[in-house]
């Protein structure tokens, strides 16, 4: 019997969750009620016509993530809600959202395949959430997503409750990555991941109040950034609080060593003001918290993670609005 759980591991080592967040360019979101299989588009309520789709754009490797959710409704309720999320192009703030009501799974493939073609289906709809929270709760995938993620998700829901955010929902979802952080989630439409969390810091997080260095703890990344540019956008956030979320962001990478020891990055934000900097940093291979490790429960071998450190941090680009009387 496997007695390995790799989200226990990665505590017990103290493994930094930053640069963890994967880069999408848009994520597919399909309301599926439970038991997921491991593969999760290869569950019983999956109809082949999605089933195809999702086969497809893996074959074309297009950076599309498809992931099924499910709250506590889904079994009741005779639709199926289906979100799509978008990444904004230049400096963003995040994904653009679509949502969908239809009456039933069979139809989700026909209607993305629309959007995708940048045609717009008649059956979107307008509400009042403006923020979905992703919990992991996958555990034919990892079983620490079982053991804490499925907790974790019971709680948040109250969390949420208690705190009267009528505009968040709380989902269940399937593999996004990041087992070993469990319990792990994202923050749409923003794309943010986050790790280890506790009901204390996801408060935080929703309101956007306390401390702010809770985030070195949890914070795995944003989405729309380069993975190795995510440890300086923490160091930013670290600097600015939880303004910071207020602000429009784009980053690259303008060098890159051979050996990908160090990096050049670039890093873009706008203040609500309209107010412009541009930050660049080298990022250098942290050879401490680089290391080998079991990435799941079920993994055979280690694998090498890369962290990287911020160094020599400097503004380049200041544009301050100013307004003339």
């Amino acid at each position: 019997m496997n007695t390995f759980f790799c989200s226990d591991y990665s505590r017990q080592i103290g493994e930094d969750v930053i640069g963890s967040a994967t880069n999408y360019q848009t994520y597919i979101l399909v309301e599926c009620p439970p038991p997921w299989v491991s593969e999760p588009f290869n569950s019983k309520w999956v109809p082949e016509n999605l089933r195809f789709l999702v086969e497809e754009v893996k074959r074309a490797r297009l950076p599309i993530s498809f992931l099924l959710i499910a709250n506590d409704s889904s079994h009741k309720v005779n639709q199926t809600t289906l979100l799509i999320y978008q990444k904004q192009q230049g400096l963003s703030s995040g994904y653009r959202k679509q949502e969908f009501k239809l009456e039933n799974i069979e139809q989700v493939a026909t209607v993305v395949r629309k959007c995708l073609w940048s045609k717009s289906p008649e059956s979107k709809v307008e509400t009042g959430v403006t923020r979905d929270i992703l919990v992991c709760t996958h555990g034919s995938h990892d079983k620490c997503c079982a053991r804490y993620g499925n907790p974790f998700y019971f709680h948040a829901t109250d969390t949420v409750a208690n705190l009267y955010l009528d505009n968040v929902r709380v989902w269940r979802s399937t593999h996004f990555g990041g087992h070993r952080f469990a319990p792990t989630a994202i923050d749409l439409p923003e794309g943010r991941y986050y790790g280890v969390l506790d009901q204390d810091t996801f408060s935080s997080i929703l309101t956007r109040t306390g401390d702010i260095q809770c985030l070195n703890k949890v914070y795995r990344g944003w989405g729309i950034l380069p993975t190795a540019l995510q440890v300086l956008e923490r160091e930013l956030i670290l600097n600015h609080g939880w303004d910071w979320f207020n602000y429009k962001v784009a980053g690259k990478i303008l060098e890159q060593s051979l050996d990908n020891n160090t990096i050049l990055a670039e890093l873009t934000f706008e203040k609500p003001s309209g107010s412009l900097y541009t930050y660049q940093a080298k990022l250098v291979k942290d050879q401490v918290k680089s290391q080998e490790l079991r990435t799941s429960c079920n993994a055979l071998q280690q694998s090498v993670v890369v962290k990287y450190a911020v160094d020599n941090l400097y503004l380049t680009s200041r544009k301050v609005v100013t307004y003339s009387v």
